[in-house]
């Protein structure tokens, strides 16, 4: 894409920004029918013509007109054709005034506030689809503003705001929008992002209280009842006076600010429309219909007091107000005091914040979507493989530390005082008991819980070399290096990547382990201990150190085969002292770790090892998957 369009059709007033692939600074407001932000109005004339924006609210030469009709979207099927409507002008001025060209490689984004589900969201995007825009996708009002406020940097906060929780206000000119982010990502609010309170409430009061204190109330509402065009006027001028007012309250309350309407029908009354300190508290705290008797102020801290509750413990360190109404200092005040622990800020042109963070959301997508590919590209190399490779022996040797002891001491000795008990009855018994004893502990949670730190600290090293692939990746396109650090993925996710014990200690390989600790017992029961049992009734067997050599090194002699197979009394088995028997497992430890060592260069543990190192790279590549499908926002 070359080029992307925010469109922020508002129920009053709508802008369009437009921002370049290379452009530097803040997308461009453009004009349409002269304004950069314009009346979301549009009339039908007799002529055929289609007029939008400030003219077609008053235009008499209109044979329809409509004006604040996406407030409806959801609940009238009218709406959906006024915004078609409305849509397909805006389309017409942007190619009139060239501000876009035919067949440019470019796309629109477009917003909507954050209670829209997916369906809403979809209908709404086919509607530009149908009258001819370029590709176009929905997103979020308030998510737009918060990207327009993180890329203009037009404020300081002190902090990263993307890791911290953040309220975003939108106040609109018919609905109030709310949208939370957490750590980056929008949480769906359970008032469902909106509530219907906006600007365009004010203005109809500013109207009410100028139409009361004209000269001639009486026929001032008679015109505005007869003349829908003119009351369209009318509104949109105490609009622009409240603007006015409220920008600079502290200078209007000492002076006098008003404008003075002809209105050219029902007898061409004039009305004075004026604001001032009195008229902007009863604007402000009076009660009125149009929120069932309650004030502006009353309703709109209820929709905080109520959104807190919502949020629960999670409350925002950072609220960001933006819409026309969010200069108003009283909002400021109000979200302060509903917030107090929290930043209140509000944007420098926030009436264009939406446009442009619409804009910028285009281009983000764009870049997001080269990084994921790259990302993908790597993950589909053999780059994180030969990284694992190069480690894992460093792995291997690791676990066996942290693990040859515990299978010692928790599966090879209680097999020994089962059988100094008298549960297992011929030595011959306990090969498969014991290998079946290991395979069950390599199942055990505690086994697996060993396997914890030796894991945590080879990731690190493995983490800083797979970041030097993708570093690059994050500078070309503008995402933040720790988005695709493992070593702070792995802090955050407490260990993410899982190895199974069985895939570091195959069975069948500990057949000489097992070997080692029958030939202990053997040792003992012959007298190695120092202590023989074992003196007469035996033929062919001879007491003392020398038979348990023997038995060590002929292996399948038949003088063991004898000895392996006899049933010994239980009270013989307990003259051989299970203090002997751990003494020698604590002093063959380091033989044993050393053992496994060595079976690396094995063929067999070769085939084990490469297993290994295929799986941890495939969980490796998965969490990089999952790291870049959770990027949203570069600062």
């Amino acid at each position: 894409m070359n080029r992307y369009y925010g469109f922020d059709l508002g129920d009053a007033e709508s802008a369009v920004s437009r921002l370049g692939k290379k452009d530097v600074g803040m997308p461009e407001v453009l004009a349409v029918r002269e304004a950069k932000s314009f009346v979301t109005a549009y009339a039908q004339l007799s002529s055929g013509e289609l007029v939008i924006g400030e003219s077609a609210c008053y235009d008499t030469n209109a044979t329809h007109r409509s004006l604040r009709f996406k407030s409806n979207f959801l609940t009238d099927p009218q709406s959906e054709k006024d915004v078609r409507r409305f849509a397909s002008g805006v389309l017409a001025e942007l190619y009139g005034d060239g501000n876009l060209v035919q067949g440019e490689d470019c796309c629109f984004y477009i917003g909507c506030p954050a209670g829209w589900d997916m369906a809403a969201r979809e209908r709404y995007r086919s509607i530009f689809e149908s009258v001819g825009y370029p590709p176009a996708r929905i997103v979020s009002e308030s998510r737009a503003a918060l990207i327009s406020a993180c890329q203009s940097k037009h404020f300081q906060v002190g902090y990263d705001i993307m890791s911290r929780p953040v309220l975003v206000v939108d106040i609109g000119s018919s609905t109030t929008d709310f949208a939370f982010i957490m750590g980056g990502h929008e949480v769906e609010l359970q008032t469902a992002g909106e509530v219907r309170l906006g600007g365009g409430i004010m203005d109809e009061l500013v109207l009410e209280e100028s139409v009361r204190l004209s000269e001639n109330p009486e026929a001032v509402r008679r015109a505005l009842e007869g003349s829908a065009p003119w009351r369209s006027y009318c509104e949109f001028a105490a609009r622009r006076l409240k603007e006015q007012y409220f920008s600079d309250e502290a200078y209007w309350r000492e002076n006098d600010c008003r404008k003075t309407v002809r209105i050219l029908t029902g007898g061409n009354p004039r009305l004075t429309l004026r604001l001032n300190a009195d008229i902007a508290d009863r604007v402000l705290n009076r009660g009125a219909k149009q929120l069932n008797g309650k004030s502006f102020r009353e309703a709109f801290t209820q929709s905080l007091s109520q959104l807190k509750d919502k949020l629960g413990e999670h409350k925002p360190e950072l609220l960001f107000l933006t819409g026309g109404v969010s200069k108003l200092p009283a909002i400021r005040q109000w979200c302060a005091a509903a917030f107090p622990d929290a930043v209140v800020i509000t944007g420098a042109e926030p009436e264009f914040s939406v446009s442009r963070g619409l804009a910028w959301s285009g281009r983000i997508d764009e870049e997001l979507r080269q990084f994921r590919q790259e990302v993908a590209e790597l993950v589909d190399s053999s780059a994180v493989e030969q990284i694992v490779d190069r480690h894992i022996d460093d792995l291997y040797h690791r676990i066996v530390d942290a693990m040859v002891e515990p299978i010692l001491r928790q599966v090879a000795l209680p097999v020994f005082d089962r059988w100094r008990n008298d549960e297992i009855e011929k030595l011959s018994d306990i090969d498969g008991i014991v290998q079946k004893e290991i395979e069950t502990w390599l199942h055990t949670d505690a086994a697996q819980a060993l396997l914890v730190k030796p894991i945590a600290e080879w990731l690190k090293p493995v983490a800083y070399d797979v970041e030097e692939k993708t570093m690059p990746i994050c500078v070309r396109h503008n995402v933040p290096y720790k988005a695709m650090s493992l070593n702070s993925y792995f802090s955050l996710s407490d260990i993410d990547i899982r190895i199974d014990a069985r895939d570091v200690f195959a069975v069948e390989g500990f057949t000489w382990l097992i070997n080692t600790i029958i030939s202990i017992i053997v040792g003992l029961v012959c007298g190695g201990s120092g202590l023989a049992i074992i003196s007469s009734g035996i033929s062919g067997i001879l007491v003392g150190a020398i038979v348990s050599l023997l038995i060590l090194f002929l292996g399948k002699d038949r003088m063991q085969k004898l000895l392996m197979n006899l049933d010994i009394p239980a009270p013989m088995r307990k003259l051989v002292p299970r203090s002997h028997f751990e003494a020698r497992i604590e002093r063959m430890t380091e033989e044993v770790k050393n053992s496994f060592y060595s079976s690396l260069e094995n063929e067999k543990n070769a085939e084990i090892t490469s297993r290994l190192a295929t799986e941890i790279t495939q969980q490796i590549e998965q969490c990089l998957t999952k790291m870049a499908e959770i990027v949203e926002i570069p600062l």
